[in-house]
């Protein structure tokens, strides 16, 4: 009978240990696209805005700034909205930044504003 109770207890602590826990998931900085926007012609701008709304969430991308009122602390004012995009990562940034879909509505950007577009890598958590 003490044989059967220590088998029963050895068993029910084998059963008992946790699973040791997955090695945490790589962690990366984010990526940053940054823009200065001085929109020169409105009505066809908007056809900007719209793609790149679409592409941006299409990349992973969430709009952290878009426009909102700014001043400057230091230096000259910006001269139009500023705009700042946060991505997973330095690497989605860039492939938003190349991508077809997004070169292609650049150029509609491009021929309604004068733009300064900025790609950064954020600080490691």
């Amino acid at each position: 009978m003490r044989r059967y109770y220590a088998v029963l207890a050895i068993s029910l602590l084998a059963a008992c240990q946790s699973a040791p826990e997955p090695a945490p998931a790589p962690v990366s900085a984010k990526g940053y696209v940054i823009a200065e926007i001085e929109v020169t012609n409105p009505e066809p701008y908007k056809d900007y805005v719209q793609a790149a709304t679409e592409i941006v969430a299409a990349h992973g991308g969430t709009y952290l700034v878009r426009g909102g009122p700014s001043a400057a602390l230091e230096g000259a004012a910006p001269k139009g909205r500023l705009v700042v995009i946060e991505f997973p990562s330095l690497a989605a940034a860039e492939a938003f930044a190349n991508s077809p879909e997004y070169l292609e509505a650049a150029k509609i950007r491009q021929a309604n504003a004068v733009s300064r577009v900025i790609l950064v890598e954020g600080k490691m958590p």
